[in-house]
């Protein structure tokens, strides 16, 4: 009997193997034997090459949307069309049938293994050719495992460490599908990581399109301190070994402070390294409304590196993934970002958390805030308010692009009302991050060339500061440098204290889930800290995982997602098209396109119909959805003696979800 769940997945995965070190280059060469590979450098490059693509985040080649841009819908940042009700509507997600634990990356870590057992034999005997280089693409093996690793940590939690190819015997293959303690699993990440640093180069065949020794200093502090924080955060629960209803059977010996001091020691540490390289060398904001000219040449190179075809010469961006016409390698996510609004938006609450430039938050006394500005339209919204924001959101009359006819197009508002789900801006605060000038990557599809960031430096930064202020209670001085260059970028007061001695946690919970941990307030200082992150990594994909290891959503019950004020202000039956106005209030019958004035005067995307809408009444959350729930396979292959009896597993599922594929968490 042939085994479907590490047996297809870690032993039926086909040996993938590439001709050339380009990260672009990702096409299988064929009839090639173990036998005659694995001796040279060219061999090591050309195998782990062909592991990124299914392991690192970036704008896949042909993308349509807003790809990466558009990863933080659904949350307390940004408003998607449609909101998930499997994330928001507790009873809705599912035990599934076949997801082989998750994402099939069971295949990925059967690969990177089988890499090791064929290429650290013969390291270790010297008969691989090409200096050290032969340790740089085995150091890159480190950093794919550790990468995949990571991500079943966060979507599942325990998980089985795997270190060889696995035969395809049962007895093997059930033994080595136990889960382990998610501490262990974090630990063992941490190790591949410490072996990748050792093995590494500063800067390694590729260029800034392969992993680096910095890339992997960047993983050991984001994966550190996300092990940290979950089990800070979720200590005593189900969530965490040795916790309140935790599924597993032994800890293991955890010892949940020394466990948690720890990973933030080695967050610190390792985030340090890439950190003082880097703040003095951050991509410089000059403030300006608009990134390039009209000949394409840089106004703000903080803005533009998010959207260059060109990121090497941006010490921030430790690795990216390039896109050439020529080569077949583009996207289409300039056709939105360029002519609409990607059908996404900035919430209320995440605009409201950028403080003013003289540091204080908008509600402060002395702020200079004037909440009539939000009747005046976004720009007036905007005004004197962290350049971050400013720079990032598309403002009445903004450039949108400069077409191949010489034509300046501007950005229209009337697309909050207009277009279809992939085309509207949710909330009325347009995305601009990401967006190019070149009129001709939106021309037709299969154009766009703008870069991807797979890691940003700056990351690193945040990352101590965060640990630090965990660990300690208090900001030291690297973490006061850190901070005070990220304020400075911003065009915000330096002195970060002006904001924390001002902040109102009540209001700032209003519109921000990272007031919270447990269901309660933490600190102003670490709820401060939590800001500059959020307010950094907008449009970048990282606030869900900040949520989940927070433990931020246990407080969010029939939360109602706003975006700007559009009824009372200038909006208010002035957005036409064809001289038409365009809004429609059409709750109960699903034509509409705008919530009632009844439900308040801000726009709010989830409240526009009732017709389909499961989160009509808002977000609520479910406590076993901090993990994903395993297959019902998982446990009927892993099963003694009688397959239908999935008691008899050897694997246990996660909290509060059923074994029994087709139902919801316990309770719903």
């Amino acid at each position: 009997m042939k085994f479907k769940y590490l047996s297809t997945l870690l032993l039926g995965a086909s040996l993938g193997l590439t001709a050339c070190n380009d990260y672009l280059d990702v096409e299988p060469q064929s009839d090639i034997t173990p036998s005659a590979f694995f001796y040279t450098a060219d061999d090591l490059a050309a195998y782990t090459i062909n592991l990124y693509n299914s392991t690192f985040d970036y704008i896949a080649p042909g993308s349509y949307g807003i790809s990466i841009f558009g990863w933080d819908n659904d949350t307390d940042n940004q408003a998607g069309v449609n909101a998930s009700a499997t994330r928001w509507v507790p009873g809705q997600w599912k035990v599934g049938t076949n997801n082989y634990w998750t994402k099939d990356n069971w295949a990925e870590v059967r690969n990177v293994n089988y890499f090791f057992d064929q290429v650290l034999p013969k390291y270790e005997a010297g008969q691989i050719s090409g200096g050290s280089a032969v340790e740089h693409y085995i150091g890159e093996a480190y950093v794919i495992r550790a990468m995949v690793y990571f991500g079943f940590l966060q979507s599942i939690g325990d998980c089985p460490i795997v270190t060889t190819a696995l035969t395809d015997i049962e007895e093997e293959l059930i033994a080595a599908s136990e889960r382990q303690p998610r501490h262990k699993v974090a630990r063992f990440i941490i190790d591949d990581l410490n072996k990748a640093i050792n093995l590494l180069s500063e800067s390694g065949p590729g260029g800034k399109n392969r992993i680096t020794k910095d890339v992997a200093y960047l993983l050991k502090s984001r994966v550190a301190l996300y092990e940290a924080t979950w089990e800070k955060h979720h200590a005593g629960t189900a969530f965490v070994p040795g916790g309140q209803g935790w599924p597993g059977k032994d800890a293991q010996g955890y010892n949940a402070q020394a466990e948690i001091d720890y990973f933030l020691t080695e967050a610190m540490s390792a985030a340090k390294v890439v950190g003082d390289k880097l703040v003095d060398n951050l991509a410089e904001n000059t403030g300006t409304k608009e990134g390039m000219d009209a000949n394409f040449n840089t106004l703000n190179p903080y803005y533009v590196m998010f959207c260059d075809t060109d990121m090497d010469k941006y010490p921030e961006v430790l690795m990216w993934r390039e896109y050439i016409e020529a080569q077949g390698l583009t996207h289409n996510i300039q056709m939105q970002l360029q002519r609409n609004g990607g059908g996404s938006g900035w919430t209320r609450g995440l605009v409201n958390s950028f403080v003013m430039r003289n540091g204080l938050p908008i509600y402060a006394a002395g702020s200079g805030y004037d909440a009539e500005w939000e009747k005046e339209g976004v720009t007036a919204t905007l005004q004197d308010r962290d350049a971050r924001i400013q720079v990032f959101t598309k403002q009445d009359g903004d450039i949108d692009m400069y077409s191949t006819s010489g034509d300046i197009v501007k950005h229209e508002m009337h697309w909050l009302l207009s277009g279809t789900n992939e085309t509207r801006i949710v909330t009325g605060y347009a995305i601009k991050k990401g967006k190019h000038y070149n009129g001709y990557m939106q021309e037709a599809h299969h154009k766009g060339t703008t870069g991807s960031i797979v890691f940003r430096g700056t990351e690193a930064l945040l990352n101590y500061m965060e640990a630090c202020v965990e660990k300690t209670g208090a900001v030291d001085g690297t973490a006061d440098k850190y901070w005070r260059a990220l304020r400075k970028r911003a065009l915000v007061n330096e002195d970060y204290m002006v904001t924390v001695n001002a902040t109102d946690l009540n209001k700032e919970a209003e519109g921000d889930w990272g007031v919270y941990s447990k269901g309660q307030q933490v600190s102003s200082l670490l709820y401060n800290v939590r800001r500059e992150r959020r307010n950094e990594f907008i449009g970048e994909g990282m606030r869900w995982a900040d949520l989940k290891r927070w433990r931020a959503l246990d407080q969010v019950k029939n939360y109602q997602v706003s975006g700007m004020r559009y009824w009372g202000s200038i909006y208010d039956g002035a957005l036409t098209l064809d001289g038409k106005d365009r809004c429609i209030v059409d709750v109960a019958g699903g034509t509409g396109n705008m919530s009632p004035v009844e439900d308040g005067v801000y726009v709010r995307p989830n409240r526009i119909t009732s017709k389909n809408n499961l989160v009509f009444d808002g977000y609520n959350w479910c406590e076993a959805h901090y993990l994903n729930p395993l297959a019902q396979n998982v446990f009927r292959q892993t099963a003694s003696g009688d397959k239908t009896d999935l008691n008899t597993s050897n694997i246990y599922q996660n909290p509060g979800w059923p074994m029994i594929d087709g139902q919801g968490p316990s309770g719903y």
